[in-house]
This record gives C-alpha cells, sequence and structure tokens, in this order.
C-alpha cells in the first residue's frame, strides 16, 4: 500500500483541496518510519522542503485511528512566533479531523490551557520554558496530560542541539517519562545539520530507542549567487557619512527595489542602520516605505506584523534582520536574501540561504561587504580582509560540498545540572543527597558527571544558601534558592541581559540594554527616537519619533568560533588559483590583492611567519578550539600570545627568539604529551552560561578544559 492510501481520509481531503500533485520523498520516507518501526525519526532537508508535513501527517493519522487517553502529541519549538506560525497550519490541517491543538506560551489563552488540563487530548505546542513552568507547578497534572504521549516533535533540532536549551529540553523529556512510565517516540526537524549521526545521538537521548534518519533523493537546485565590494574613503559628504556606505545603501537600494527581500546582518545594530539608510534614501526619491526591522529588541508586536507583512501583504517588503528570521515560519516566497557582510560560519549560511528558492524558486542571494582603505598598517596583515576570504570558503564548502559544521554534544553541563537540581526540588520537596544525586545523575544529559562532582556542587550549593540540609539530612531550596527559582526568570536556562523598554506614548517599540538621557538620539525598529523622559525604577524610556539616521551601541550580539575544516578552506582559497564566478570584478581584484600578499609572506606554507623584531603571527590552520589551545599550551612553555578578534585564525606573539626557535617550540608543543587541566588558565576562566555563578570555580574550570579546548584535535592536525 502507497503512503499516500495509508493516511486518515481527512489528510487525504486536504491533500486534494490543496492540490498537492503527490507527497514528497521525505513525506513518503516519515510515512514508512512512523507506520512501520518503533524508532525515533530524524528528518533532515531544506526549508520548506516538507518537513513539518512530514512529521504531521503519519502521526495524526496514527492519532486519528488510536485516539490517545491523553495529549498524544508534543511539540516543542525555540520560539513563541514559531508555536503561532505552525497553530495556523495545523489548525487547517486537523480542520476535520476532531483533533485539538492547544498552543502554550506566556502569550496562550489561559482559558484553553486550563480546559486542556481538564480535558488532555490531541496536540500540545509549547517552549521548553513552559514546559520546564508544568513539571514545576503542575506536576501532579503532568500525569493525567501525558499519560498516554506518543510522540514528541522537536523543531529546529540543530538550533537546541548547540545551545543550553538543548540540553534542558532532554532532561525534561527524561523527568516526564519518569513521571509518566512512557516513553514517547521522538521526531526531529531540522533544515541544517552537518552530521546526522551526532544528532541522532542527541535526539535518542534518554529514550532507549533507535533512530532512523531517511535520506530522501533531492534534485539538484541552481543557486545565484553574487558578491559585491564598496570602499571606505574616508570623505563624509552626506548625512550618511562616507561616500563607499553610501554608494553601498544606494545599491541596496536598487537592488531590493520591488523585490520582497530580508536583508541580513551580523548585529543588530547593522540591521538598524542598514534599514534607517534605506528609508532614508527611499524617502528622497519618494518611493514608499515598506522597510521592515525583526530582531530579538524589536517588540513582540512588531515582530508579528512584519511576519503577516512579508507573508499576505502587496507591497514587496524589505525586511533587515538578525537570527531570528533564520528559523523556518512561513513568510511566504522570497524574491531574494541579501547579506551585509560575511555570514560567521556555514550553517549560518545554509540557514539563510534555505529562506529564499521556496516554491520552487531559483535561491538568489546577493552578498555586499565594505571596507576601508588601508594606507597605513602597522604590519602586511592589516590590509588582508579576513571576513572576505572566509565568505568564499563558506560558500564554496556548502555549494560544492554540502558540508555543515557538526554540533558537539555538551558533556559537562554544570549551569544546566544546578538548574534542573533546583526545578526538580521546587516540585519534588525535601529529597535525600543520595536520592537527589540518583535523579540528576541517571538522566543521560548528566552521565559525564561524576558522582564526587555533583557532590562538590551540592556542598558549594549549601555553603551560600542555595541548598539547606533539613534535620533529617535531606535537603531543600535554601533562602537564597527561593529568590532565584521565585522568580520569572527561572525557567529560561539562557542569559537575558537587563533591558530597558522603549515606549512611544502607550506603545511599545523594543528594548535597549542601557539607559539614553533624555535627548539622546538612537535607532530602534528601523526608526530613529529621542529620549523625553526615563523612568529608571520601571526601567522604561519614553520616546518619540525624530527625522534622520542614529545610531544605537548593544553590547555584543554573538559569540562564535570557526570550524577547522573552514579555516583549511580559507587557507585554500589563498593558496590555489581558483576563481570564482560569483565575485564582482572589484571583489576579484581584491582576491588578487589578498593572495599576492599571504603568498608573500609564506604564512601559507610556514607555521610562523615575522611581523616585526619580536613580533610573529603563528598561523596552524586550525578552529577556534585548537587555537584556544595553542594559546595556552604556548603560555604553559612561558611564550605570550594573543587573538587579535574572536574569530581570528591565528595568534600573535611577542617573542625574543628568532621564527626558526619559535617554530621548533611549536612542534614540540605539537608532539607533547601533557594534560590540559594543568595549562596556566586564566583564574575566573569559564564557558559563558547563565547559572555560573552557582558553581564552584573547579568545576567551572573543568567544563572549559574538557568541553572547549580541543588539545586533542591541535595534535591530531599535525602529527
Amino acid at each position: 500500500m502507497d503512503a499516500f492510501a495509508r493516511l486518515a481520509p481527512f489528510i487525504q481531503d486536504y491533500i486534494y483541496n490543496n492540490h498537492w500533485k503527490e507527497l514528497r520523498g521525505i513525506q513518503v520516507a516519515a510515512c514508512d518510519v512512523i507506520f512501520d518501526t518503533d524508532a525515533n525519526l530524524l528528518l533532515s532537508s531544506g526549508t520548506a522542503s516538507g518537513k513539518t508535513e512530514a512529521a504531521f501527517l503519519p502521526v495524526l493519522t496514527e492519532l486519528y485511528n488510536c485516539p490517545s487517553a491523553s495529549v498524544g502529541v508534543l511539540y516543542i519549538s525555540p520560539l513563541k512566533a514559531l508555536i503561532n506560525d505552525q497553530f495556523k497550519r495545523l489548525e487547517q490541517l486537523i480542520l476535520e479531523s476532531d483533533i485539538p491543538v492547544c498552543k502554550w506560551h506566556g502569550d496562550a489563552s489561559q482559558a484553553k490551557k486550563n480546559s486542556l488540563v481538564k480535558h488532555p487530548a490531541g496536540i500540545l505546542q509549547i517552549t521548553p520554558e513552559s514546559l520546564e513552568s508544568l513539571l514545576i507547578n503542575k506536576r501532579g497534572s503532568c500525569l493525567k496530560l501525558f499519560s498516554d504521549l506518543r510522540y514528541v516533535i522537536i523543531d529546529e533540532v540543530h538550533h537546541f542541539m548547540r545551545d543550553c536549551r538543548g540540553v534542558q529540553v532532554l532532561c525534561l523529556l527524561e523527568r516526564l517519562q519518569r513521571i509518566t512510565g512512557n516513553i514517547p517516540r521522538r521526531i526531529g526537524l531540522s533544515a541544517t545539520l552537518g552530521d546526522l549521526t551526532l544528532a541522532k545521538k542527541w535526539l535518542n537521548t534518554g529514550s532507549g530507542r533507535d533512530c532512523i534518519a531517511p535520506v530522501s533523493e533531492t534534485e539538484k537546485r541552481s543557486i545565484r549567487l553574487f558578491v559585491n565590494r564598496f570602499v571606505r574613503q574616508g570623505e563624509t559628504t552626506s548625512e550618511i557619512g562616507d561616500a563607499g556606505d553610501r554608494e553601498h545603501f544606494e545599491y541596496l537600494f536598487r537592488m531590493t527595489l520591488d523585490k520582497k527581500t530580508i536583508i541580513f546582518t551580523n548585529s543588530r545594530e547593522e540591521t538598524e542602520f542598514v534599514v534607517a539608510n534605506l528609508r532614508q534614501i527611499a524617502a528622497k526619491n519618494k518611493a514608499p516605505d515598506v522597510y521592515r526591522v525583526h530582531h530579538g529588541n524589536v517588540s513582540a508586536m512588531l515582530r508579528e506584523q512584519t511576519e503577516d507583512e512579508m507573508k499576505s501583504s502587496e507591497e514587496k517588503i524589505v525586511t533587515g534582520a538578525t537570527v531570528t528570521l533564520e528559523l523556518g515560519m512561513d513568510i511566504g516566497s522570497l524574491d531574494q536574501v541579501v547579506q551585509v557582510g560575511a555570514p560567521i560560519n556555514v550553517s549560518s549560511f545554509a540557514q539563510r540561504l534555505g529562506r529564499c528558492g521556496r516554491r520552487g524558486q531559483i535561491p538568489q542571494l546577493l552578498f555586499t561587504f565594505t571596507e576601508d582603505v588601508q594606507t597605513t598598517a602597522t604590519d602586511f596583515l592589516g590590509p588582508i580582509n579576513w571576513a572576505f576570504i572566509r565568505l568564499i570558503a563558506i560558500i564554496e564548502l556548502y555549494t560544492k560540498e554540502r558540508w555543515i559544521e557538526p554540533i558537539e554534544p555538551h558533556l559537562h553541563p554544570y549551569s544546566l545540572l544546578y538548574h534542573q537540581t533546583m526545578s526538580y526540588l521546587k516540585s519534588s520537596g525535601e529529597t535525600s543527597p543520595a536520592a537527589l544525586a540518583q535523579a540528576m545523575l541517571s538522566m543521560e544529559s548528566f552521565s559525564h558527571i561524576s558522582k564526587e562532582d555533583y557532590r562538590i556542587l551540592l556542598h558549594h550549593l549549601i555553603e551560600i544558601e542555595q541548598l539547606q540540609e533539613t534535620e533529617r539530612g535531606g535537603l531543600i531550596i535554601g533562602r537564597a534558592g527561593e529568590k532565584v527559582v521565585n522568580h520569572h526568570q527561572f525557567y529560561t536556562v539562557f542569559i537575558v541581559p537587563e533591558y530597558y523598554l522603549v515606549k512611544d506614548e502607550n506603545r511599545a517599540i523594543g528594548t535597549v540594554d542601557k539607559i539614553y538621557p533624555v535627548g539622546t538620539r538612537f535607532s530602534l525598529a528601523g526608526i530613529t527616537w529621542e529620549t523625553v523622559d526615563v523612568n529608571v525604577k520601571a526601567k522604561v524610556l519614553f520616546v518619540q519619533r525624530v527625522p534622520g539616521v542614529s545610531l544605537v551601541d548593544w553590547d555584543v550580539d554573538f559569540k562564535s568560533e570557526l570550524h577547522t575544516h573552514l579555516v583549511q578552506k580559507i587557507r585554500y582559497v589563498l593558496k590555489e588559483n581558483e576563481s570564482y564566478p560569483y565575485l564582482s570584478d572589484s571583489c576579484v581584484e581584491r582576491l588578487g590583492e589578498i593572495r599576492y600578499l599571504a603568498r608573500g609572506a609564506g604564512l601559507l606554507d610556514k607555521i610562523v611567519t615575522p611581523l616585526s623584531e619580536q613580533k610573529f603571527a603563528i598561523f596552524p590552520w586550525v578552529g577556534t578550539r585548537q587555537l584556544f589551545a595553542l594559546h595556552y599550551a604556548l603560555l604553559a612553555r612561558g611564550v605570550q600570545s594573543k587573538m587579535p578578534w574572536e574569530t581570528c585564525i591565528y595568534l600573535e606573539v611577542y617573542y625574543k627568539g628568532d621564527a626558526a626557535e619559535l617554530e621548533a617550540l611549536i612542534g614540540e608543543i605539537f608532539h607533547w604529551d601533557v594534560d590540559p587541566a594543568n595549562f596556566p588558565l586564566p583564574a575566573k576562566v569559564q564557558i559563558q552560561n547563565k547559572y555560573n555563578e552557582f558553581i564552584p570555580q573547579s568545576l567551572l574550570r573543568k567544563q572549559f578544559v574538557e568541553d572547549f579546548l580541543d588539545f586533542e584535535g591541535l595534535k591530531a592536525t599535525f602529527i
């Protein structure tokens, strides 16, 4: 029997009514796994390839044929906006099925939540934070809610895997399994997964099931790419500023005119600046204001308005965005995507490329970047535009090799261990240390954490009054811990900066992370505002709209790292004479200049390159984790080094000897049999996480060494 014939009648009707010609390959494969096996399912394919339907068509058929006695399907999403989007799609799909769907997050209807608790059935869409709240505050109701849970669908698996929220999700699912005694099947959805083996292992965590990741035949699609370059001359002759910037923005205006476009940047500041300038140019040309801004600091109402306009407006909306529009919300068909500057890695490029080329279109991606004329530089590396070379390497890796960075697992998530310990105690009450250790360390997400490490953590938490020992020898939440667990942000495990609400009269515009005094002008949502009043206690800035273009200086948007394979591709781009047809003439010329500099300096063939008398550059051509390992290994041998910027691919070293002596020393390090735990690390070294302040420094150091530094990977590159 073919897959279509096995689907529920209401689904077959939906397919007919929506004029589907046939089921896609990934949908047929998903049906085979769901109907014919008991395994978990991982669906990894491009954006708009039909993954969501591939998951829901067979699952809803199963639910229709054999209704569950509780919530039957739990859909977990990283974003409320994605839940709202999927809710609308599901409502249409299940219209004739009598299968209810309920969304559960902070903005959802409380009446519908209460109704679901009384009469659990159908599909529940939820964020990790809301599921955490359920397990803490409605633990007794969870048995009734999920006693017959059949499937857990986790959307945007790649997002969860690289984020601390992913560990939270896995812990919550294990805790839920213990409450109900039921282990539902899991279905993971993702558009950008580099290593399916790692993703399958992640999805299986704590489920005891196998995982099948069907590979469907996908036709090769053409991609239209173009990279253009603009040069700042240092002259400011207009309101926009430098002539190079002015030329860049006018080019973006022409290229996006009457084209539905997302303009991606790597920071909120740049997004605001680009859109503000495009608005100004449009006004001068008497063109319509079709420009919008979409990032995490724009109010939810304005973001949702932008999403709706992009999906349904007859106007060709142009939206500046950061990572918030990388995820799979349905915004309809785009004419193109523009990337200002280089995406930070291949995964980001793949996500952004996936936003265009929907519904049979050829994906069209335009890259633009501006750079300063390097009239003076302290050394020959100054004129090299590493972001430009990284951009070419990223394009080549994805379009030629379909390679995406593998996502390394979190082996020592101590911050999450603290959070889940506090969450468990808040929901369960007094627990003996032994029972608490058993409850926590038996979760597969914490399987690499030893009993001794947990004992150290518990003793520390008692000392700082996060926990308290009772007369019976049990553990409860302590005086200081009560303040943490009773705060409304306890359910979130990611760092939330302190923000100030920006309001125009009574309308929320968004948030900023610092107070702008009365009279200060700044940009938010692509509009320039002037502060007219500040309520420091309420953390509110009252503003009025003013003309002109202003900047806003948020703190750093992201921290990222480069993979060794990407760094070695950068070297390849510099070393070989390969030409790239998507580069403009100006970019081709620039690439030639950079290749000439790199080859002339010998940095492509030598590890050590002299920059001045006692200053050297070390190019091991390895990723960020390996480069940091070399940095600390050099420090252990008495050699100071630094990375000139966060995603740098080389180290700067001040060394009293010559290049040959330094190279010999590095050669010894590559064969050095030493434990990185003995490296002279900074006293407060750590991987940033929300609850690090409650973790002993010894454990934070251990996590940094074992989960971030890759000394073995460094040595393996050269041995």
